[in-house]
């Protein structure tokens, strides 16, 4: 009560306080002072949004990168000649991601130093996902072993896996001059002839037709020495011509020679049999168990690129293998389609590397 009758309040209704207050009050609530506190209001909006798109974006907006990929060619490197089994299937994967991504794909073969210089190319290029590896076997798991701190590279360091693509097995094949029809005459003739006569070409240390010869030296007992090739096309020439008695070579390669009666099957390194080539025994029903060799092919990127990236190539990549005319052509040429994510081809990588490692020290390979 005594805030009511005090001084203040008594000024506050007093004639002059209102006679003030009256028109204030009419201008406070005109049209033209509510289109002012409008703009004002506008105004003080738009900072705020300017201010707020300054800043960091977090949640879904931040997972979207700034500019969309690809924007220009993807280049895919492989370690293998031109017309060798991995070359013919990257060429055929890349012209379908070409279509996918609206951006060329292009094919660069770099050999030498079985594998080493073009996937080391790789692994020391931007992790962009503009360079990726379509990798051989050799370089990834089996080199590691063999070259030791000679390695340029470390495929578990410098490079991500992506996607496997294919698992493809070796055919072992004779010139049909040589009088060997199965896997048992072709050792008895290694025993009875003296010690490297025979001879088998290799396309480089470290590859499944190097491994694939020392590792039937092993274990039949005989001595067949390798020939190292530049080219794994001159390889296959030779063989057809009877430079080398016998060779290893990846199945799509040599089945269209096999049908032409250019090569004589002798087996093939896969655990099972292969539809291509079904009255070819495997070497374990030859008479040699725990023989299985497999190439296998695969896309890798470098370290550091960006994972959702690495997860969308990985994801176009499965798509292309899971395409009925890609799968058709793989399992044409004796060889298993896969597509994979880029876990689980960690995790084979990784075990490949532990399992060639073995083969390596009890065949003694040897670099040179």
């Amino acid at each position: 009560m005594k805030l009511i009758h005090s001084p203040t309040m008594k000024l506050a209704h007093s004639p002059i306080v209102t006679l003030i207050h009256s028109p204030i009050m009419k201008l406070i609530h005109s049209p033209t002072m509510k289109l002012v506190r409008s703009l004002r209001a506008a105004a003080c909006g738009l900072l705020v949004g300017a201010a707020l798109g300054a800043l960091p974006v977090s949640g879904a907006r931040a997972q979207h990168p700034a500019k969309p990929w690809p924007e220009r060619p993807v280049r895919v490197v492989v370690p293998a000649p031109p017309g060798s089994a991995p070359d013919a299937l990257v060429r055929m994967v890349g012209m379908k991601l070409s279509e996918i991504w609206g951006q060329p794909v292009t094919v660069d073969n770099i050999v030498g130093a079985s594998g080493n210089i073009g996937t080391d190319r790789v692994a020391k290029a931007a992790p962009d996902g503009y360079t990726l590896l379509f990798n051989t076997i050799g370089p990834i798991a089996v080199n590691i072993t063999l070259f030791g701190s000679k390695l340029p590279y470390d495929p578990l360091r410098d490079l991500v896996a992506v996607s496997l693509v294919a698992k493809m097995p070796n055919l072992l094949t004779v010139n049909p001059s040589l009088p060997v029809n199965n896997l048992q005459e072709l050792i008895a003739l290694a025993k009875a002839s003296p010690p490297g006569k025979l001879r088998y070409g290799t396309a480089g240390p470290g590859t499944t037709q190097h491994l694939s010869g020392e590792l039937l030296n092993t274990l039949a007992g005989i001595e067949l020495t390798g020939i190292p090739y530049k080219s794994s096309a001159q390889m296959t020439t030779d063989g057809i011509g009877g430079q080398i008695e016998v060779l290893f070579h990846n199945a799509p390669v040599l089945i269209p020679h096999i049908k032409s009666g250019a090569l004589r099957p002798i087996a093939i390194t896969s655990e099972q049999r292969s539809p291509s080539v079904p009255n070819v025994p495997t070497m374990i029903e030859a008479g040699l168990p725990g023989f299985e060799i497999t190439a296998w092919f695969g896309f890798m990127a470098p370290a550091g690129t960006p994972t959702a990236l690495v997860h969308k190539i990985s994801a176009d990549i499965a798509r292309v293998v899971a395409m009925p005319d890609v799968q058709e052509r793989i399992l044409g040429q004796a060889s298993i389609p896969v597509g994979n994510t880029p876990e689980e081809y960690d995790t084979f990588i990784r075990a490949e590397i532990v399992k060639w490692s073995k083969v390596v020290k009890e065949t003694n390979v040897q670099t040179d």
